[in-house]
């Protein structure tokens, strides 16, 4: 993407000498920051299980498509970025499907995938979330519908967010479902404030904060308000009563962002950054926020997606590289930052990682407790869905 600042050439001159130092006392330094933290907040270490990875890959479905009104083979290009429910002792996958048909890179549907194990999953034959000839069809299509997160409430009611793209404009949506089949759209999540105004600008990755209790990811009142992590080159928040209509957190008076604002965050100018972008590191380019949000005893965990550009991130990794970090938020503030890893805990590295839709990727979505353990689902280069693991303390 382009962006709309500079950097001084005393930077860049300072990044490529410390990129000289030895690689073996930069991966030394990362290591020893990784486990300091891992005895205090962040949920580490996550093991990739090889023997089953790539656990999802394209797959043979056929829909009859109620806008083409023809049968289509709607996830025949690539499957990725998945949300994860427990339900019954299972584990549902709920997933991103591309078609080869659909425009600009494939049509987008959500298609839904069961596991009695966490790691093999059957999965059903046709979408259960996707673009018709509703209210909605002219936000998602021909792009589709993408990236699900979800979460319950009390009452056992799941609520979707996800993105629905026209082709050139991203938008976060939010459904529901009382069965993870059957799901009810209400549009975007900002469409009833202040009169719409953020309702059609480029907004994505819904990460309700939620309590992890039981194997269920419970969406969780702070202070009388539901709290949601939302953005993909910042991280910013926003506040719900009913977890369907949300109003993005402002500045207060005075306040300046952290950091300059790309071209596309300038439409939330005036919002507050709970989560900046960082010169000279792996999340240098963009942050993206990965599965709900964890409410613990020592802050919120939010576990997220970040983008290097060489030229003023890590000259170690691979331009475009996406890795995953950890952030930690106040329990009775969501808004402010206590701590974040000062390196990714998981990069691409595997060869379904490396190359695909598109390369260098490893995208974190859904989080689940499972048999006494953390479930990571991810997606590998925009084309399969793989899975790690972490103990639980």
């Amino acid at each position: 993407m382009k962006l709309n600042f500079i950097f001084p050439l005393a930077f860049a001159i300072a990044a490529t000498v410390s990129g000289c130092k030895g690689n073996q006392n930069n991966a030394n330094a990362k290591a020893d920051s990784l486990k300091d933290t891992a005895n205090n907040w962040a949920i580490l270490p996550f093991t990739k299980i090889d023997s089953v990875n790539p656990i999802l890959g394209p797959g043979r479905g056929k829909f009859i498509d109620p806008i083409l009104k023809t049968q289509v083979l709607w996830e025949a290009k690539d499957v990725f970025n998945p949300a994860i429910v427990n339900r019954g002792g299972k584990i549902w996958m709920l997933y991103r499907a591309q078609d080869k048909t659909g425009k600009p890179d494939g049509t987008s549907r959500i298609g839904l995938a069961v596991s009695t194990d966490a790691m093999h999953f059957v999965r059903k034959p046709t979408p259960v979330l996707y673009p018709d000839n509703d209210d909605f069809k002219k936000l998602e299509w021909q792009g589709g519908c993408e990236d699900p997160r979800v979460v319950q409430d009390d009452k056992g009611t799941y609520y979707m967010t996800y993105t629905a793209f026209d082709g050139k404009v991203a938008r976060l949506l939010i459904a529901t479902s009382t069965d993870l089949i059957n799901w009810k759209k209400y549009g975007s999540v900002f469409a009833k404030t202040d009169s719409g105004k953020y309702a059609d600008k480029w907004s994505k990755s819904g990460s309700i904060v939620s309590t992890y209790k039981k194997g269920k990811v419970v969406a969780t009142k702070i202070n009388g308000k539901y709290w949601m992590y939302w953005g993909d080159t910042q991280i910013w928040t926003a506040t719900s009563t009913d977890l369907i209509n949300w109003s993005p957190v402002k500045m207060a008076a005075g306040e300046k962002p952290p950091v300059r604002l790309r071209s596309e965050a300038l439409n939330f100018a005036e919002l507050k950054i709970a989560l900046p972008t960082r010169e000279g590191k792996f999340d240098s380019d963009l942050v993206e926020s990965g599965p709900p949000a964890i409410l613990t005893d020592k802050g919120i965990v939010l576990i997220y997606n970040s983008r290097n550009v060489t030229s003023f991130g890590d000259l170690e990794l691979a331009d475009g590289t996406y890795s995953a970090s950890q952030a930690l938020f106040d329990k009775d503030d969501p808004t402010k930052l206590l701590k974040r890893l000062d390196t990714f805990f998981m990069k691409p590295e595997k060869p379904y990682e490396l190359s695909g839709q598109v390369n260098q990727v490893c995208f974190v979505e859904g989080l689940a407790v499972f048999e006494n353990k953390w479930y990571l689902y991810y997606g590998t280069a925009d084309s399969k869905i793989a899975v790690a693991v972490s103990p639980m303390k």
